[in-house]
């Protein structure tokens, strides 16, 4: 994709987001344009229409959860009705005393499709919370970089079933207890024992369960989801399909600085460097081998398997300095040029925007004056959090022993395992994430053998559409048409994701609302244009959608595949003082 078209792409979402805005910032054309695209329907319309089941009183309010019941008219700030939900402490065993909890925060769905089913949401870390991703990707209430207060989500996934946000492992959020694990088997088994507590509290016996995450989630939720399927128990725990976002898969060689000088020439006017600076990062590509390894193992199908000496790398495997720090000499690089730079989000520019949560980017900022939402007092006794507790985003301190999870990637064997027993598994990867970048997810995956062959035959070329919306809220605006690629093979797809950062329910809420709706079954396809099974009346295109428009996975015209690398999330940064936090 030349880069005029991908300025173009920019400057279109740029003219929607300018529709919302005063003409001294928009300019008149853009409002005249705004306004008939209002009056033909376009912009105008109504919020996602769940078909609901009669509901007279609260679904799951009985003796065991009267403890656990939010008022969701009492959230601090929110200004309307949440609704249903639960939240609270549960322990990870048997035993009701046990000083080890997770903790939880339960939204019952009144979607009448959702009948005996749940989704687990985690984010990643190791040791953040996955409040993050019920606060600002897809919970039923937004409070987003920059905002004046939360909002209502249309796109919230609890639209389409039932979903708990689970804080774990044991040192993560509002949790109790002391960190034990030092693998994810261990952490899998503590999370079992949780999820029994929650069905039996709950009595949620027999239902169908999801799961889906982000990040160092692309730990959790394979080991996890494996787990359940060996219990071999569909009461508690019948696992049946699973949606990972830019997931930690393979080494942090294959995942960041193998692929990221291609990544950084890819999005050349995001990282406008010099000619001295960038031919260096060439030659330094070069001998380090890395340039050749994307383009002789990021082909479809794989020539077979990567060697186990990786380039770049000492013989007792270690990275070579030289090697390693091309990564983070391109962070720093770009940081200089754009003070606001967020590694998240590579398109994001000053103003740094303020977070409730503390970190809108790769760096904390929260204005004097301001607290961090879950750290208040009144948020607390809302949803019957430990009153002492100490909330943060991410832990600053460890959450397996001595801060090392001695797990390998999930790739090996259990993301494997979950493929082939519930053939449902989406792999979503965004185009704009530099902590985790794609082009790693796809060289892991072209590695790791499932239904009896190696990485897809095909690449990721076929279109990915998000489906037109009536959602008219300037806060919630999200986007529709061709928006990606995928490739679906063997049980597995991979949706790369246009125009979104590392949190892809955060940046592109619609994409991600149509992965969960394939992922339960809703619909049948993510290529064609079916409506939203929630807004089943907005018209949709009509023709040939061609190819998808992703880049991940495409040559850069010069014989070599576009790099964009991701790490397996192992420790909280690579380089001493890294204004950066854990993976989300």
């Amino acid at each position: 994709m030349l880069w005029t078209s991908l300025l173009s792409a920019l400057l279109l979402t740029g003219t929607a987001e300018a529709a919302g805005r005063s003409v001294a910032h928009a300019g008149k054309r853009h409002v005249e344009h705004a306004a008939k695209r209002a009056k033909h329907g376009i912009v105008a319309g109504h919020p996602h229409r769940v078909v609901e089941r009669e509901q007279k009183e609260h679904r799951f309010l009985n003796d065991n959860t009267t403890r656990f019941a939010v008022n969701g008219k009492g959230i601090p700030d929110v200004d309307f009705d949440v609704g249903e939900s639960y939240a609270g402490l549960l322990p990870i065993t048997g035993d009701p005393n046990d000083e080890n909890n997770l903790f939880f925060w339960f939204f019952p769905s009144t979607n009448q499709a959702a009948d005996k089913e749940i989704l687990i949401w985690l984010n990643g870390g190791p040791g953040c919370s996955s409040f993050e991703g019920l606060l600002q990707e897809n919970g039923p209430f937004l409070w987003q970089y920059g905002t004046y207060k939360p909002v209502e989500n249309p796109w919230s996934w609890h639209t389409l079933t039932n979903v708990v946000y689970v804080e774990q492992p044991v040192g993560t959020g509002f949790t109790t207890g002391k960190a034990t694990i030092t693998n994810e088997e261990e952490l899998a088994e503590q999370f079992m024992g949780f999820w029994k507590n929650f069905i039996d509290t709950f009595s949620m016996h027999g239902y169908k369960v999801y799961i889906s995450g982000e990040s160092y989630a692309g730990y959790y939720c394979p080991y996890i989801a494996s787990a359940f399927l060996d219990a071999e128990d569909k009461t508690y725990y019948d696992m049946s399909g699973m949606t990972i976002y830019n997931p930690s898969l393979a080494v942090d060689e294959i995942q960041e600085p193998i692929p990221v000088v291609q990544f950084a020439e890819y999005w050349t006017g995001l990282f406008p460097f010099n000619d001295t600076f960038r031919a260096d990062l060439k030659r330094r590509e070069h001998e380090c081998g890395y340039a050749d390894f994307v383009a002789e193992y990021l082909v479809y199908p794989p020539k077979g398997p990567m060697p186990s000496q990786l380039p770049g790398t000492h013989p007792n495997g270690t990275t070579r300095d030289e090697c390693w720090n091309i990564y983070w000499d391109i962070f720093d690089a770009v940081t200089l040029l754009n003070p606001c730079f967020d590694i998240y989000q590579v398109a994001t520019t000053c103003p740094l925007l303020w977070d409730v949560l503390g970190f809108p980017g790769s760096m904390p900022y929260l204005p004097e004056g301001a607290e961090i939402y879950f750290d208040r007092a009144d948020v607390k006794a809302a949803i019957h959090a430990p009153p002492n507790t100490t909330w943060e985003e991410c832990s600053s301190d460890d959450v397996f022993v001595n801060g090392t999870d001695r797990s390998p990637p999930s790739t090996l064997a259990v993301l494997p395992h979950v493929i082939d027993a519930t053939q449902n598994v989406i792999i979503g990867h965004s185009a704009l994430d530099m902590i985790l970048l794609a082009n790693g997810t796809l060289l892991a995956l072209q590695n790791m053998t499932w239904g009896g062959a190696l990485g897809f035959s095909a690449r990721p070329d076929q279109p990915f559409y998000v489906p037109h919306n009536a959602i008219t809220g300037p806060s919630t605006l999200a986007a529709a048409g061709v928006f990606g690629s995928l490739v679906s093979e063997r049980g597995l797809t991979y949706v790369a994701v246009d125009l979104a950062g590392h949190m892809v329910p955060q940046y592109a809420p619609s994409a991600a609302y149509r992965h969960v709706e394939y992922m339960l079954g809703r619909v049948d396809c993510m290529n064609c244009t079916v409506p939203f099974t929630t807004d089943p009346d907005t018209p949709q295109s009509e023709g040939e959608l061609g190819k998808g428009t992703a880049p991940q996975g495409w040559s850069n015209g010069k014989g070599k595949g576009k790099g964009k690398g991701k790490g397996d999330g192992k420790g909280k940064g690579k380089a001493d003082g890294r204004p950066w936090r854990s993976r989300r």
